[in-house]
């Protein structure tokens, strides 16, 4: 049994530092403008298994194995179920890069549940990973030899079933609100990953040439993009054609999250911003200069740049509230002062079961 719900004060009153109503904020504004926002949270993860020597990734196998889905079948196919009968619909699963790494994209949904569904995704693997002898880990970085674990946020704007990002004209079948949506969340990125990359160990995932996205740019189905154009499926293009963000991981609370999306892609509506030129190759594989010639800079290097773009973002300090942001500083710099004591090792024991 389960319950989500949002934190009242004790007259009632929406909690000023509610994620969950903040969230719902935002949702209000974009219904103000006949708008709908529909997500999905792609997860992924580390599945290990207890060894003479600890917990070890159940394979050391490669990047979509069958061989590997049939070790992680004792996991995977008693996960699936109990998502299932939570009514979270799974759409794909498949072993990722990584030791031990699964990846189960799941069915968007509309708002608010979006985010209700990413809490109920993660305690549900983590609950079955527990009940079957396994343990699993939505670190970002476990090591620096393994592929990250992402969390890419599938999204796109209705208004009365249609889907507003799709133009059957448009260059990639984007419309011009889909390319302004776009062009606030790049304007604006250093900031937002604040909220989406809100660990020390994030900014650990961020490499070149992995499809973790290391540049600020947009492309078609380019995985090395900040933000991806992702095709639709043949012959439902208009229900299908949505955007991908990428720089993003299972550590992020999923309701700031969501909010920091919609309040960047509103301020690109608002002020209808270009997204600029689409990038169609590896930012990595672009001299430096062609990468300034396109305006792409290279993302913060560690939480503390994140939190300071997001410091002096006047965008997000008024859509979020100043007291929300400066409490959020306040917490997450503590959490960095506290692992800068721990060292390495002491980051790993923070963050690798814990989410």
């Amino acid at each position: 049994a389960r319950m989500l719900a949002d934190v009242e004060t004790l007259q009632g009153d929406p909690w000023e530092l509610c994620p969950r109503s903040l969230l719902k904020d935002f949702l209000s504004r974009l219904a103000a403008r006949g708008l709908q926002i529909q997500a999905a949270f792609e997860n992924e993860f580390t599945l290990s298994d207890q060894t003479e020597t600890g917990w070890e990734p159940v394979d050391q196998l490669n990047c979509f194995s069958s061989a590997a889905m049939d070790l992680a079948s004792p996991f995977i196919l008693p996960l699936i179920d109990a998502l299932e009968q939570q009514g979270i619909k799974v759409e794909k699963y498949y072993p990722e890069a990584g030791p031990g790494q699964q990846e189960i994209p799941i069915r968007h949904q509309a708002g608010l549940l979006a985010a209700d569904q990413q809490v109920v995704f993660k305690e549900t693997v983590r609950g079955v990973a527990l009940a079957h002898g396994y343990r699993v880990s939505f670190m970002p970085k476990i090591s620096p030899a393994f592929a990250g674990n992402g969390c890419h946020i599938h999204f796109s704007l209705w208004d009365e079933g249609r889907n507003l990002f799709y133009d059957p004209a448009g260059e990639f079948n984007l419309s011009g609100t889909a390319r302004h949506f776009m062009g606030g969340i790049l304007k604006h990125l250093p900031a937002l990953m604040a909220l989406t990359a809100p660990t020390t160990n994030s900014y650990r995932r961020f490499v070149e040439r992995c499809w973790s996205s290391s540049y600020t740019c947009w492309g078609p189905d380019n995985r090395e993009a900040s933000v991806r154009a992702a095709s639709g499926y043949q012959g439902q293009e208009a229900a299908t054609v949505n955007l991908e963000y990428r720089p993003c991981d299972p550590t992020c609370n999923p309701y700031l999250a969501l909010s920091g999306l919609i309040c960047a892609g509103l301020d690109g509506i608002e002020n209808e911003l270009d997204p600029g030129d689409p990038v169609l190759t590896d930012p990595a594989l672009l001299s430096a200069e062609e990468r300034r010639a396109l305006n792409m800079n290279a993302y913060p290097t560690d939480l503390e740049s994140a939190l300071s773009a997001l410091e002096q973002n006047s965008v997000l300090l008024s859509g979020f509230g100043e007291n929300r942001i400066t409490d959020y500083l306040t917490m997450k710099r503590a959490e960095i002062s506290m692992l800068d004591s721990l060292g390495d090792e002491g980051e790993r024991q923070a963050y690798e079961f814990r989410f």
